[in-house]
This record gives C-alpha cells, sequence and structure tokens, in this order.
C-alpha cells in the first residue's frame, strides 16, 4: 500500500514534511486476537450522541474549509490544524475525502460546499502555473503565513495572477496516481449527483492523464506512482492506487459509456489480484504476514512483490471496491495483525491518564518501529501502539459493508473509539488562528506513530480521518463504482 496517495506526515517547528507513502516500503504482526474487535461489551454511543458527533465532525470539515474568509470564495480545505506546522497546505487527497462525506451526510450545507470544493479542484486543473495537462498536484496553499525561513506567503488558494497556489514550500509539487483518483472519484461523483457537465469533463481529464503517465506493460502491470516535482515518473506500482482506479475507472465507464474504461479497469484490477497472498492452507507462502488472507503493498520495478511492510488500506480499500468474497479474509487479517490498544501506560503514549483507544495502525511496520528514536528529524519518538484513526475509519466501513457475522458489532466498538477521540483528543487547537468549534475534528493518530514508509502520523485534526470517519456513520462507501 504504500506508495500511495493521499496524506501527509506533519512537521515539527523547523524540519521538512515526508509525503504520505513517498517510496514503497523495502511484518510483523501482533498476535492479537481477532476476538478484541468483538468480544466484550459494546462501546458504541447512543442514537443521539453519535448524531451530535457526526455534527461535530462536520462542524469541522466546514471550519477547515472556511479558515481564510478575507482570501476568496475559492477555497480547499485545509488538511490539518495549525499546530502540525503544515500551516495552510490543503492535500488533494483529503479534500476529495471532504467532497465526499459533505455528499454522504446528504445536507444542503454538506452539498453546497461538496460542489464548492469540486469547482476549486477544476480550477486547480485548468489553472496549473506550468502544466495544462489534467493534472493536479499534491498540495495547494489555501491561507497566508510565514514560513520557517521568515519568507512570508500572502495568497489564498488562488494567486494574484489567478493561478493556483501550489504547495511549493514543502515541496508537494509532484503528482500521484492515487491522489488524481481520489480526485477523479470525487469530482465523478459530483457529476452524477448534479448532473453537472464539468465535473465529469474534469474525471475524464484526470483519467486520460492517469492513462498517459501511468500504464505500464511491466510483467506485474497496471498503473505506476506518478510523478515527482520535476516531473520524473516513479518507478513504484501500488496496489493503493491500482484498488482506487478500480472505482474510478469504472464510474467513467458508467458516465461516459466509453468501454475502454473497462479495459483500464481490468488492468487496475489484475495487477491488485496479483497482490494477493491466498490464507494459509491453500498452497502459498505467506510471506511477511503470520496468517495469509490479505494484499501485499505493490512493487518497486515491475518485477517483484514488495513484500514488506503491509498496509492496512490495501486490505480494508480492495474490500471497499471489489466486494469480492474471495478476499473478504483481508479485512480479518488487518482487524487482527493491525490490532493496537492505546493508553498512558504505552512507551511514548501521548494519550492523557484514565483515557484508551483502540483501532488498527498503519502496517506491520508501524507494530515493529524503533521506539527508542524520532520518526523524522524534529519530531517525537513513535509508540507502536499508536491507533491510526483514519484507518480505523476505513476499517469500520469496510467491516460494516461486509456485514458478516459480528461485523457490525466491531464496527461499533471502533467507531465509539473514534467519538471518543473527537471528544478527547487535540483539544485547543486551531485552524487559519481560529478556534475550531468545540470538540470538531477527529486527530490522525492517537500518539505518534511510525507509518514505515518513511512519514509518521500525529495527534492533530486532520480533514482525511474526520471526512472517513463521516462516511463511515452513515454507511458511505467511496470506492464503489
Amino acid at each position: 500500500m504504500t506508495g500511495t496517495t493521499g496524506t501527509t506526515g506533519t512537521t515539527g517547528r523547523q524540519g521538512p514534511a515526508f509525503s504520505r507513502r513517498t517510496l514503497l516500503g523495502t511484518g510483523l504482526g501482533v498476535a492479537t486476537a481477532l476476538t478484541a474487535l468483538g468480544s466484550g461489551p459494546a462501546h458504541a454511543a447512543p442514537r443521539a450522541a453519535g448524531a451530535s458527533a457526526r455534527r461535530r465532525g462536520q462542524a469541522f470539515l466546514a471550519a477547515a474549509m472556511d479558515a481564510y474568509p478575507d482570501h476568496g470564495d475559492l477555497r480547499l480545505t485545509q488538511s490539518y490544524t495549525d499546530q502540525a506546522g503544515l500551516f495552510s497546505t490543503a492535500f488533494t487527497y483529503d479534500n476529495a475525502l471532504a467532497i465526499l462525506a459533505h455528499l454522504a451526510v446528504r445536507t444542503e450545507d454538506g452539498r453546497a460546499r461538496a460542489v464548492a470544493l469540486g469547482d476549486a479542484l477544476i480550477h486547480a486543473q485548468e489553472h496549473d502555473p506550468a502544466y495544462d495537462d489534467g493534472r493536479l498536484r499534491q498540495a495547494y496553499n489555501v491561507g497566508p503565513y510565514v514560513y520557517y525561513d521568515g519568507v512570508p506567503q500572502p495568497d489564498g488558494f488562488v494567486r494574484a495572477d489567478g493561478t493556483a497556489n501550489v504547495g511549493t514550500q514543502f515541496g508537494f509539487t509532484g503528482t500521484a496516481v492515487g491522489d488524481m483518483a481520489w480526485a477523479g472519484i470525487a469530482l465523478s461523483a459530483l457529476a452524477r449527483r448534479t448532473g453537472a457537465r464539468r465535473f465529469l469533463a474534469a474525471a475524464v481529464r484526470i483519467g486520460e492523464w492517469i492513462e498517459r503517465t501511468g500504464r505500464t506493460d511491466e510483467p506485474l502491470g497496471g498503473y505506476k506512482f506518478g510523478v515527482n516535482g520535476a516531473n520524473e515518473k516513479l518507478p513504484f506500482t501500488s496496489t493503493e492506487h491500482n484498488t482506487d482506479l478500480i472505482c474510478l475507472f469504472g464510474r467513467l465507464a458508467r458516465l461516459t459509456g466509453d468501454r475502454v474504461w473497462w479495459e483500464r479497469r481490468a488492468r487496475a484490477e489484475a495487477f491488485v489480484q496479483r497482490m494477493w497472498e491466498p490464507p494459509q492452507g491453500s498452497g502459498s507462502d505467506s510471506g511477511s504476514g503470520s496468517s495469509g488472507g490479505f494484499f501485499y503493498t505493490g512493487t518497486n520495478d515491475g518485477v517483484t512483490v514488495n513484500k514488506s511492510p503491509i498496509p492496512e488500506d490495501t486490505q480494508t480499500w480492495t474490500h471497499l471496491a471489489l466486494d469480492a468474497k474471495g478476499y473478504s479474509s483481508s479485512l480479518d487479517w488487518a482487524a487482527r495483525e493491525l490490532a493496537v490498544l492505546d493508553h498512558a501506560e504505552r512507551r511514548n503514549s501521548t494519550v492523557p491518564a484514565g483515557q484508551s483507544y483502540e483501532g488498527v495502525t498503519f502496517s506491520s511496520a508501524s507494530l515493529v518501529a524503533n521506539e527508542d528514536a524520532p520518526i523524522a528529524d524534529f519530531q517525537p519518538k513513535p509508540n507502536r501502539d499508536g491507533v491510526w484513526f483514519e484507518g480505523t475509519a476505513h476499517l469500520a466501513l469496510a467491516l460494516r459493508d461486509r456485514g458478516a457475522r459480528g461485523d457490525e458489532t466491531r464496527a461499533r466498538r471502533l467507531l465509539a473509539s473514534l467519538e471518543r477521540a473527537q471528544d478527547l483528543l487535540g483539544p485547543a487547537q486551531t485552524v487559519g488562528g481560529q478556534a475550531l468549534p468545540e470538540r470538531a475534528g477527529i486527530v490522525s493518530a492517537s500518539s505518534p506513530l511510525d507509518t514505515g514508509f518513511g512519514f509518521g502520523y500525529y495527534p492533530y485534526r486532520h480533514t482525511g480521518a474526520t471526512a472517513w470517519y463521516l462516511m463511515a456513520t452513515v454507511r458511505a462507501n467511496p470506492l464503489r463504482a
């Protein structure tokens, strides 16, 4: 999974940020029993409390979108609170999730916000400062700040010359296939919901960019990672990216009626299937996983499967995109092998005394992270038991989607953990210097967490984690074509 899309680890007060899954990693699972997420008393909040938590999640997304009112109506949502040290960075992946979450809650305000964010992505696509080929960048700036070197960044999302304000300060200038796929998924959802042709046209441009840039005839096939900031193609191929493309290309096939998208979808799906490690007993070595029945992360060279680390989202997203019973054990693998419980007694935990949070971590490497050294320069030491709340929401949604015996009970326990985190973690954080609505927004991780892919997650309220939580609460599967 790695080498994949999306949000990033946050920086300290001086150091550079590390891009999420910039490189595919080079596995050991925790033998926490599957019943750890399914036995014992359920901690799901009562219906009224759950509705209140959802409203607070929506309030966070709204506040993060409206953080810079003096810089125009055309805007994106800031990804993390100011305390993360990424200033006004708005990741394309997070904004795609925000669109999907706004549509999922089905309110008038949510629909209007989704449309506004979709129009902002179209502006970025049509007003890139260097390219006119349908691409989006990894991230944009959406408000003013003074960088660590003392140089001010005065613009909002739209610069004075009309171009999109690309996130150059942290080097978020490349374009990953996964980020593009999620933007296309969000735009295609807007096209379907509103009937507006501009959203479908933008999604098609994204799909065509991916086809031109990512398609590979290497032995393992699929679509490669994308390009770096110098527009150089990257050699990796990600299971997560190709999972995203199963959804995007399937949606484009249905919305355009052009059968070429079905062929492209089949190509992405074939790569994902090649990454499958069957359960033990079916005649295959389970590699670095303890039990088989999971998907590997991808390949570094197009020839050899990369068997470690094994990430969470390649287990849950594959289910959400494929809905295939033959692969459904990937959810059980993630729930069992990546299960964590964080509390104040854990080494390097930042959870306050008297609180505990259950869920899943980012990857098999997170469970064996070096707790004696910082994740990166200017960062704290990691906690092997830190809960990755975005991934925990992935799993909750996927379990609800599968609906096997015990899945709903486990999903409700995970949702209850997410709701406790929203209530209690990340107090007094701000966006654009403004206080957030009380108890609004879910932090990306319960404690500093090493992903195993060169970056970390930290206890800062996060658009992506909150959006996935909202989709999980309303059972909205963003990857089902």
